[in-house]
């Protein structure tokens, strides 16, 4: 009993020691490993189209990943934090204030008057609002400012996740091996069934959600910056967080589009116009062909993860949080549907 006693403790202090040096990497090995269930497809592609050259095709992956996210993933994450900033110190010095109407609404027919009365009066009240409830927003600014200043390390974090996926991409059949292994010692009559379901829900919502939202917040963000609009990268950072709730762009992108008829000639407006229409309902096109199996997590699920990751984690927990609890939704409502199953047909059995 001693013996049994002093290796328990032993493993148990084994197991916490492990878990407090690996804690502030969790994050970062997450997302790489969801990273790379998600883009396996396209490297077992890029593999046999370069001849099984499993390292060099992770390599090139890992490469082109790390361009898109030095690029334009990285412009539109500092155009967001600097949108956050001006917008927490606006709000902490009370000078949070909607622009006035153009007079030139006023001439457009049916809507023009109506729309110009609107503007002007939620300009007027929301000055007169923000001065007197500004001593109480301070501390709300004050939480802004540091998730803007938080979003330095999440970038680092989120560039050390996509090296690491790739040092994944060629050892994915022994990762595969090694979770079914691990998931048949705690259902092992379900094992398989487990292991493909996590994968595919990973896959659909990395690319149907997070990825879609990726995209249509990138292309929204270049529109705002033609319009030359000074807060676009925070607007696209809007557009990318409805997008991920499955709310849609479309409310972020509409206001825009008047300010452009209000600010812009017609030929200019029109363009921008028809560009950010496209993007505001490039999810409905995208979603079908993306996701190869029909998402059932809810929404309210996948609203939960994006504010507990983004609380927990940061701007990556952005990403992970909707995955994580998408992945935990889905199995659970196999798990418990494979026991109904069983429930039932032990019961047909015993009649």
């Amino acid at each position: 009993m001693i013996q049994l006693v002093i290796r328990l403790g032993l493993l148990a202090l084994l197991i916490f020691w492990t878990l407090y040096l690996i804690r502030p990497f969790v994050t970062i090995l997450v997302w790489a490993l969801v990273l790379a269930v998600a883009f396996n497809p396209i490297f077992l592609v890029l593999a046999k189209i370069l001849g099984g050259r499993a390292k060099l095709a992770a390599g090139l992956l890992t490469a082109i990943n790390l361009a898109i996210v030095i690029g334009p993933a990285a412009w539109l994450g500092l155009g967001a934090v600097d949108g956050i900033r001006d917008f927490a110190g606006e709000l902490a010095a009370g000078d949070l204030v909607i622009p006035s109407p153009p007079a030139a609404i006023k001439t457009w027919p049916l809507i023009g008057t109506p729309l110009y009365e609107f503007w002007d009066q939620a300009s007027t009240n929301l000055r007169s609002v923000v001065q007197r409830i500004a001593p109480y927003l301070k501390p709300f600014a004050g939480t802004l400012l540091g998730i803007a200043g938080d979003a330095g390390v999440g970038t680092i974090k989120f560039l050390l996740s996509v090296v690491v996926a790739g040092c994944l991409f060629p050892y994915g059949p022994q990762l595969v091996a090694a979770g079914r292994s691990f998931l048949s010692r705690i259902v092992p009559e379900q094992s398989e069934h487990f292991l493909d379901l996590a994968g595919a829900t990973i896959r659909a919502v990395a690319q149907g959600v997070i990825g879609i939202a990726v995209v249509q917040a990138l292309l929204a963000g270049i529109g705002f910056k033609l319009a030359g609009i000074p807060i676009a990268g925070l607007l696209a950072l809007l557009v990318l967080l409805l997008s991920i709730v499955q709310i849609g762009g479309a409310i972020i992108m509409l206001p825009v589009m008047i300010w452009i008829w209000t600010d812009k000639d017609v030929t200019v407006a029109v363009l921008l116009t028809l560009f950010l229409g496209i993007v505001s309902i490039l999810d409905n096109i995208l979603k079908p062909l993306v996701m190869g199996r029909g998402l059932t997590t809810p929404a309210l699920v996948i609203l939960i993860g994006v504010i507990g990751g983004t609380l927990g984690h940061g701007i990556v927990g952005l990403f992970i949080g909707p995955i994580v609890l998408s992945v935990a939704w889905e199995l659970t409502v196999a798990w418990i549907r494979t026991d109904r199953a069983s429930a039932a047909s032990q019961a047909t059995i015993d009649r």
